[in-house]
């Protein structure tokens, strides 16, 4: 029965990556900046962005309007008897025909609004600008996420390669520990306690293959892919990602200040916010300008006629200002100059809890890096002690001089060992990464 379980679990693994389709890491980040719902629908937004600017600038434009009209009047009077001085007049029937047509064009140009227009200008082409940096900043976070789950599957398909190896290897000391048993070398204890080991074993690949499908199926819903559709991800870490693992663990951060320096320097979110602190600003210049005065240009032609040769023939030119200034709203300008204040002060705290934040992630992020580069050496080197007591344990107890609940413990430490440092090596990569992204450094670019 054993047998067949671990057959059973190799079979499986090698089989059903024949009718899988291969996915790499740059193959999922891709998939995730096509087809992310919530990329898509900031990018449709960015339009309206883009169509508000144009609307701010069209302010400073005259309008233009173009009018005609044409009436036709027809009376047509019955005849009538009109008495004078005792006297009766036959009225015959009459019809009388008119027609009119008229032309004209109009401008108006706003010379003078406060200022609200310049202001709406601004606010526009920063709102624009923001929305364009809070897209570049989701792909960011789109392509830390992606990775974050890609690594996940990779970790646990190292883990699983663990596990499975650990039950081939505890299957092999069940069958000795039989048969020694056969012999009369070691007790029935040793068979049931052997025998207890390998069933936990094959628990943990039990787990880990179930782990394995949820985090792939996390992946694929992120993606927005079928999760029931069969994907091959990678089984390792590229040679260039153990190199850089390597390379990386042996280089010192610089200090805390000048990461912060860096971050505050191409974090999207942060000058983002920035763009919308000073929209905030233009938004108090526009509720202000109801407060003085407006200023309009404006200018016309226009000309009319009884019959179309002769609509040009009179003409009507004007030309003029208009200004009107407000002395009482009902407290409307105030009100709405206290709301754009109160908006500008909450993005000027929005803006310094921002600033706070990123401090606090990057050091965070430093922090644990730096413990996850310690704590690499040190796993290393505890795989290589526990194979090697391993070997010791196994060896003594093959020769009579060991018990064999020391060849589990040391096989246990030996397991843990293993699973600790895969767990570190894609902590290492995976709070890497989460650097880069809280540093605002992490490219995008490279996958479109």
């Amino acid at each position: 029965m054993r047998i067949f379980f671990t057959f059973f679990i190799i079979i499986l693994l090698s089989t059903t990556s024949n009718s899988q389709i291969k996915m790499s890491l740059d193959d999922a980040v891709r998939i995730a900046l096509q087809k992310n719902t919530a990329l898509k629908q900031i990018d449709n937004n960015i339009s309206t962005f883009e169509s508000s600017k144009r609307a701010s600038f069209g302010n400073f434009l005259p309008t233009v309007s173009a009018s005609g009209s044409w009436d036709w009047t027809r009376n047509e009077n019955a005849a009538s008897v009109m008495s004078i001085a005792g006297f009766n007049f036959d009225i015959p029937e009459s019809v009388t025909e008119s027609r009119s047509f008229s032309l004209g064009v109009n401008s108006n140009i706003v010379l003078f609004d406060g200022l609200s227009n310049y202001a709406s200008l601004s606010q526009s082409e920063n709102n624009l600008e923001s929305a364009i940096l809070f897209f570049e900043r989701t792909k960011q976070e789109i392509v830390f996420r992606t990775i974050s789950l890609y690594y996940s599957i990779v970790e646990i398909e190292q883990l699983l390669n663990v596990r499975t190896e650990d039950v081939k290897q505890q299957q092999k000391t069940f069958e000795t520990i039989e048969e020694r048993n056969r012999l009369g070398a070691v007790t029935l204890a040793d068979v049931y306690q052997q025998k207890v080991q390998l069933g936990n074993a094959e628990l943990d690949v039990i787990r880990t293959q179930n782990n394995l499908e949820s985090a792939k199926s996390n992946l694929l819903f992120f993606l927005g892919l079928d999760v029931l559709e069969e994907y091959e991800f990678s089984k390792d870490l590229s040679s260039d990602e153990k190199l850089r693992i390597k390379t990386d663990a042996e280089k010192d951060f610089r200090i805390i200040s000048d990461l912060v320096s860096q971050a505050l320097t191409y974090r999207k979110d942060f000058i983002g916010k920035q763009l919308d602190l000073e929209s905030a600003y233009d938004g108090i210049t526009i509720a202000r300008s109801g407060h003085f005065p407006r200023l309009l240009g404006s200018a016309s032609f226009g000309s009319s006629a009884n019959t179309f040769d002769n609509l040009l023939e009179s003409k009507r030119y004007s030309a003029g200002f208009t200004l009107s200034i407000p002395i009482f709203s009902g407290f409307r300008v105030s009100n709405q100059v206290q709301f754009a204040e109160v908006r500008a002060i909450n993005t000027e705290l929005d803006l310094k809890d921002l600033e706070r934040k990123i401090k606090q992630e990057i050091q965070q992020s430093l922090l644990d890096l730096q413990a996850v580069k310690k704590a690499l050496i040190v796993s290393e080197n505890n795989v290589i002690a526990a194979e090697e007591n391993l070997k010791i344990e196994r060896e003594k107890y093959a020769l009579g001089a060991g018990k064999l609940l020391d060849v589990l413990i040391a096989n246990t430490f030996y397991t843990n060992a293993q699973t600790n440092f895969i767990n570190t090596q894609f902590n290492y990569v995976k709070l890497s990464e989460q650097l880069k992204y809280n540093l605002g450094i992490l490219n995008h670019t490279k996958y479109e």
